[in-house]
């Protein structure tokens, strides 16, 4: 399927997910090559939330979709992400620190948008300790794939993270962020409330983007974009119920996640940009469970959401 034709802008969105959200990002990177015929390295603009700006800085790097994909099988011959597979976190946070992230922020979410959903999510994210784990992984990835520069080659990659005193988006590399280095934006997208430390950027600190929406596609208005390509493992179209105990968080988060998703892409819609939204099935989570940073389901995520997303994008169109 491709309906595209050379005067139409086209964007990128890929929303977080964690380390099993990666392998399922990479099937669909590659469905998406394979069925529009479309290299996803030449999106007009790219933006990108926490592991979704992990693959958007190997992509906006030069990395394709095959060398992708080599990786998540375990057969690159890139020194580089065959060295970030073998880094990729644990199952499990580190003992956090005790001092709560931003409770003032909390409080204002809690009693100024008491009906709002993913205004819950964002409240819950303030008022987890902070974490401390380790992302030198990922600074170690944007460094060695970009010696030398502050920024990946592609000239519209954007990294969102959210301000963890306000709760403000702030896609990096965008014309309206503050100047900011890959790696600290990276690593910001990528810092998960509870497990990872807050990074500081221009004198403020930010958290995971994902805690404020988990692909922020509507900040893709301002780009002119004609259709978007959008790739969400942690939303699902409709509510998906809890199959067992393990489920009813995750479950719980999907939903909220799924909801904002749902109001950006109407946005988009409504001002005129077609959208081809790809996101998790019941199937798909079946394979994945319900901890998304659970290293030894990332394999078969991986060749589960090959066939399954393929099979999304060839029954979807852009809308």
């Amino acid at each position: 399927m491709s309906n595209r034709n050379g005067s139409q802008r086209r964007g990128l969105a890929i929303g977080c997910g964690g380390t099993v959200g990666m392998a399922w990002i990479v099937a669909a990177l590659a469905a998406a090559r394979d069925v529009l015929d479309w290299d996803p390295r030449t999106a007009d603009v790219m933006i990108g939330t926490s592991a979704g700006a992990e693959a958007l800085t190997m992509l906006g790097s030069g990395i394709g979709v095959d060398e992708l994909v080599d990786m998540q099988l375990g057969k690159s011959t890139n020194p580089i992400l065959a060295d970030h597979l073998r880094a990729e976190p644990g199952r499990f946070p580190p003992l956090p620190r005790p001092r709560l992230l931003a409770p003032a922020r909390a409080a204002r979410e809690l009693l100024g948008r008491p009906g709002n959903g993913h205004a819950l999510l964002t409240a819950g994210s303030g008022l987890l300790p902070q974490g401390s784990g380790d992302p030198a992984w990922l600074e170690r990835l944007a460094e060695r794939l970009n010696p030398g520069r502050d920024w990946v080659p592609h000239p519209a990659t954007w990294l969102v993270a959210m301000d963890n005193a306000t709760g403000e988006r702030v896609p990096f590399g965008a014309p309206s962020a503050p100047d900011a280095k890959l790696g600290a934006a990276l690593r910001a997208s990528w810092a998960v409330p509870g497990w990872f430390p807050p990074v500081e950027i221009a004198g403020r600190r930010f958290v995971d983007g994902g805690a404020a929406s988990t692909a922020s596609v509507d900040l893709l208005l301002p780009a002119g974009l004609d259709e978007v390509v959008v790739l969400a493992p942690m939303a699902s179209s409709g509510r998906l119920p809890a199959t067992g105990a393990g489920h009813f968080l995750e479950r719980q988060l999907r939903n909220r996640m799924s909801e904002k998703l749902d109001a950006e892409i109407a946005l988009l819609r409504a001002n005129g940009v077609k959208v081809l939204r790809v996101d998790a099935t019941a199937a798909d989570l079946a394979v994945m469970g319900p901890n998304f940073m659970d290293g030894r389901r990332r394999l078969a995520t991986f060749e589960h959401s090959l066939a399954s997303t393929r099979r999304r994008i060839e029954q979807g169109e852009f809308a």
